[in-house]
């Protein structure tokens, strides 16, 4: 039986990862490492069950002990790494922890999988999923490319720039099989409530003042986390390693736009829109170029329009956060 590791499966989007591959791969033994900090929830996991198919490990990415021990128990195929600290807001507070997850636990996991699998890997494969954070931020016109260089705005987005350069050194060093993605907003159902989709519905359904950063023109890009979950399987399968792959969707929103789609789903007045001091360092635009990912991995988004997110929002205001 084929086995694959995912790092934070307990979080939003690699639980809703693992949810994938036992619903597309159901021959995979997955393992889930994940140290269940403030952002995961095993309820996400409901549906899983421990067995031969499926084991929950509770353990630090940082923790290098554990990491070889894990390595030596079971023969990973791939390891598909989520874990990280991802609020902007706490990085800008307190960066330290940032750094010693994001950059340092990545290097560890880097480290203990080579140390396992050694020169040539064959068809192993290590994925790590980032963010496009790393690259800053653009002005009102133009892309991200696979190209573009990374010029990280928070201390959250240089901690993934670090893991993502990491990444790819071990595959120019090592002949690693190490491959990078870098995905957009992600939307969708179980996403952990300090987020901003899931604050804002929060904020409605209770009938409160909706609160946005400065002018709230800032401006994202949004994708479903299916489509998003869909995309790191297609890189897994046929991505080359060593060359990061964009995974966008195109649906480009500011946050004042997003804010206004909570308000209209829940009947309420504009006015409630509130505009508090802005956060240091607040990009002004993130949008990505994924046509790589399309040509390559033959990736397209299905379900991160316009009405979809409509529809998770309606869900949200159903059951807050």
């Amino acid at each position: 039986m084929e086995t694959w590791l995912v790092t934070g499966g307990a979080g939003f989007i690699g639980s809703a990862f693992l949810r994938l591959l036992r619903a597309r791969r159901p021959q995979l033994r997955l393992v889930n490492l994940d140290l269940l900090s403030y952002a995961a929830d095993l309820r996400r996991l409901k549906d899983l069950q421990e067995g031969a198919g499926y084991r929950f490990v509770q353990g630090d990415v940082c923790d290098r002990r554990l990491l070889d021990a894990l390595f030596a128990q079971e023969d990973f195929r791939c390891v598909v790494h989520f874990a990280a600290q991802s609020h902007v807001d706490r990085s800008i507070g307190d960066g330290a922890e940032f750094f010693r997850t994001n950059t340092l636990g990545t290097q560890q996991l880097l480290e203990a999988a080579r140390r396992a699998w050694g020169p040539g890997a064959g068809r192993r494969r290590f994925l790590l999923v980032s963010t496009d954070e790393v690259y800053g931020a653009l002005g009102a016109e133009g892309r991200f490319t696979e190209d573009s260089p990374l010029r990280p705005n928070s201390p959250y987005a240089a901690s993934k720039a670090g893991a993502d350069l990491a990444a790819l050194a071990f595959c120019r060093t090592h002949g690693f099989p190490a491959l990078v993605t870098r995905c957009c907003n992600n939307f969708g159902p179980l996403q952990h409530g300090e987020k901003l989709l899931p604050t804002l519905c929060r904020h409605a359904a209770a009938g409160r003042a909706l609160p946005l950063y400065g002018s709230g023109e800032q401006v994202r890009e949004w994708i479903h986390v299916s489509d998003h979950c869909r995309g790191l399987l297609l890189c897994l399968e046929h991505g080359q390693p060593g060359r990061p792959y964009n995974l966008g969707s195109g649906l480009e929103l500011s946050n004042r736009r997003v804010a206004s789609l909570v308000l209209e789903e829940a009947g309420l007045p504009a006015e409630l829109l509130v505009h508090v001091q802005d956060r240091p360092g607040h990009a002004f635009r993130y949008a990505l170029d994924h046509g790589r990912a399309a040509g390559e991995l033959g990736f397209a988004p299905e379900h991160s329009g316009l009405d979809q997110l409509r529809s998770t929002i309606r869900d949200y205001l159903r059951a807050p956060s």
